[in-house]
């Protein structure tokens, strides 16, 4: 799975990641993108809320910070481990 670009919801904790694309609207990638989020950025996935990795929130760490993702969010996050 290390060089698969997929969904960030598939991502299991506690791994690291980068940002291939965004596939989603206007609307979506610049509130992601007010939140420090854009393509080639490096970060951590610590948390999934829900039924283990299933539907819910994501929390992730960029730099120093913890964001929270909704699902729907998260699953237009394509990614890729490294």
């Amino acid at each position: 799975m290390k060089d698969k670009i997929v969904p960030l919801t598939t991502i299991r904790l506690e791994k690291e990641v980068v940002l291939v694309s965004i596939e989603a609207g206007w609307g979506l990638r610049k509130r992601l993108s007010d939140m420090g989020l854009r393509e080639g950025m490096k970060f951590k996935v610590l948390h999934a809320h829900g039924r283990g990795q299933g539907h819910g929130a994501r929390i992730i760490l960029v730099g120093n910070t913890r964001l929270v993702l909704g699902y729907g969010m998260a699953f237009k996050m394509l990614v890729k481990e490294i």
